[in-house]
């Protein structure tokens, strides 16, 4: 990978990163928050009477997770791989879950699991930190 491509990897997946956390971090708060506009009836068959529970493992295993991968990309951590996969593994079995649990209902759905997938290709395609020059 020349050094220009291995550059625009990383800002790729880095800027990814960060929408993604910034959409779970909102999308986590306003579910603490009540989620005035969106349906209860949506809990009917889960565990959940509200959306706080759910929507406080949103805000910390999706949006802190790719928060801190995002952040060690830009910075090039040698962890930045390993956090990159595990922030994009940790949205894959979130929205999982998500769908099979309450179906699918939002076009936010499968946007997020293209993210999710380009997060994981990014990662892979992310050169390590000995290849790093750059």
């Amino acid at each position: 990978m020349t050094k220009k491509l291995a550059i625009v990897t990383r800002y790729a997946l880095g800027i990814l990163l960060i929408i993604l956390a910034i959409n779970a971090l909102g999308g986590g708060f306003y579910g603490m928050s009540g989620a005035p506009d969106v349906p209860v009836e949506w809990l009917e068959g889960t565990p959940f009477t509200s959306y706080f529970i759910s929507s406080l493992i949103l805000f910390v295993a999706v949006g802190g997770t790719s928060l801190f991968a995002g952040i060690l990309v830009f910075r090039k951590s040698l962890y930045s791989r390993l956090a990159s996969f595990f922030a994009g593994m940790v949205t894959v079995i979130w929205l999982t879950v998500q769908v099979a649990i309450i179906g699918y209902v939002s076009w936010m759905q499968p946007t997020t699991a293209g993210v999710a997938a380009l997060i994981l290709v990014l990662t892979w395609l992310l050169p390590s930190n000995l290849e790093q020059n750059g």
